[in-house]
């Protein structure tokens, strides 16, 4: 066991406090100026240094130095993301967004607060056997401001410190129970891919349809045939998720249009799932477009990676997290979701788990889903929050 000091009641109320002033005040993506600036305040308070703008401009990175030997010392890197949606809120609380149509729809001031209390309790801890980087990203909303910043070096050593060895993330889980924390080896959040699909034909009067080729008829058709990539193109125990979110075309009811247009979402746990689904879909688009007689425009746009968790990374947080909340209280066996998630990017440079914080509370069947108006984070879960984030930073290797 580390000297670290356990986060105390004093400390959980402030931090409870300060998750309720970042909910009032939700930023969306790459705005998270005030959210940026209050973690640089409360870095600074606890004596953590610090370097801000980054990322675009409202990324923070936090040092703590190993108290003995931080040069020979190993890494861990902790991240929280700041961003809001938006969204209109309707929960009713007496700290609700303040920000007419904009909430913290996701949990990501529960993430915050929890990160700067970990920052807190290890920043006043007597002992310190590994050197800690807290890094405050903007933008996990499709901002892909994890990839920023990592692209501006906050991984390598390049902006403070020195270069991570192993990096943490948590998210707020509205199917899982208060106190449980679950994460998985493997894959366990999707690959994200968006596309538009503007298929061209030739107008002309809804009572002579023969004189035209029309979209509308072979955008319903493709809309059918796209699902043909999930039971048909894919492995039946591999996850694959094609969703057409929109479609338009057309302004009159007597005139069939020159064009029209679909977009979407595709979503895969597996890289090679989604290479052959990348293929396949601009195949049966294509495929489609020419049996109506007219052409297809395709739009596919790579987003997130998959999250996948490395072995070493998730053994440390079974043991550690095991020994600090319960072994009864973590599981290896965390929830796949087709979500994306921009943490993803720090996997490619050092061994990365991400996992899961229960917020159902005893005796409730369930949760406000994450991006609706009625979700709050639960602040009962920020003690264990900050207690997993703390044992993942200061137990020895």
């Amino acid at each position: 066991m580390s000297a670290v000091i356990e986060p105390t009641e004093p400390l959980i109320r402030a931090v409870v406090d300060l998750r309720h002033d970042l909910h009032a005040h939700p930023e969306l993506a790459y705005q998270e100026r005030r959210t940026s600036a209050v973690v640089e305040r409360e870095l600074a308070a606890a004596g953590v240094e610090s370097v801000a703008g980054l990322a675009g401009g409202t990324g923070v990175l936090g040092w703590l130095p190993a108290t003995d030997n931080p040069a020979s010392a190993p890494t861990i890197a902790l991240r929280a993301d700041m961003d809001a949606l938006p969204i209109h809120e309707a929960t009713g609380k007496p700290y609700a967004s303040q920000h007419e149509g904009v909430m913290h729809a996701c949990g990501h001031d529960g993430h915050t607060s929890i990160l700067l209390g970990a920052a807190r309790t290890l920043a006043h801890s007597t002992r310190r056997p590994n050197n800690v980087l807290l890094l405050f990203q903007p933008a996990e909303e499709g901002g892909a401001g994890g990839q920023k910043m990592v692209q501006d070096g906050v991984l390598s050593g390049k902006v403070l410190g020195k270069p991570a060895d192993m990096i943490f993330g948590l998210h707020g889980w509205t199917t899982l129970p208060l106190g449980k924390l679950a994460t998985r080896v493997g894959p366990m959040m999707a690959a994200t891919n968006t596309f538009e699909v503007v298929l061209e034909g030739r107008g002309g009067h809804a009572a002579a349809p023969h004189t035209t080729r029309d979209p509308i008829a072979a955008a319903a058709y493709l809309v059918t045939a796209l699902q043909s990539l999930a039971s048909r193109n894919a492995d039946p125990l591999d996850s694959l998720v094609v969703t057409v979110g929109q479609i338009e075309g057309g302004s009159a009811v007597n005139i069939i249009p020159e064009f029209a247009r679909i977009r979407g979402t595709v979503r895969t746990l597996l890289p090679e799932t989604r290479a052959t689904i990348a293929q396949r879909f601009r195949e049966v688009c294509e495929g489609v477009a020419q049996a109506f007689g007219m052409t297809a425009s395709i739009d596919w746009v790579e987003g997130y990676p998959v999250t996948s968790n490395h072995a070493t990374a998730v053994g440390r947080f079974m043991e550690v997290v095991g020994e600090e909340l319960g072994t009864d209280s973590v599981s290896d066996q965390g929830e796949q979701t087709m979500g994306g998630e921009d943490f993803s990017f720090y996997g490619t440079e050092c061994p990365a788990c991400f996992f899961q914080l229960g917020l159902i509370p005893p005796g409730e069947d369930g949760y406000a889903s994450v991006h609706t108006p009625q979700f709050d984070f639960n602040d009962d879960a920020i003690p264990y929050g900050i207690r997993a984030m703390v044992a993942l930073a200061a137990r020895p290797f």
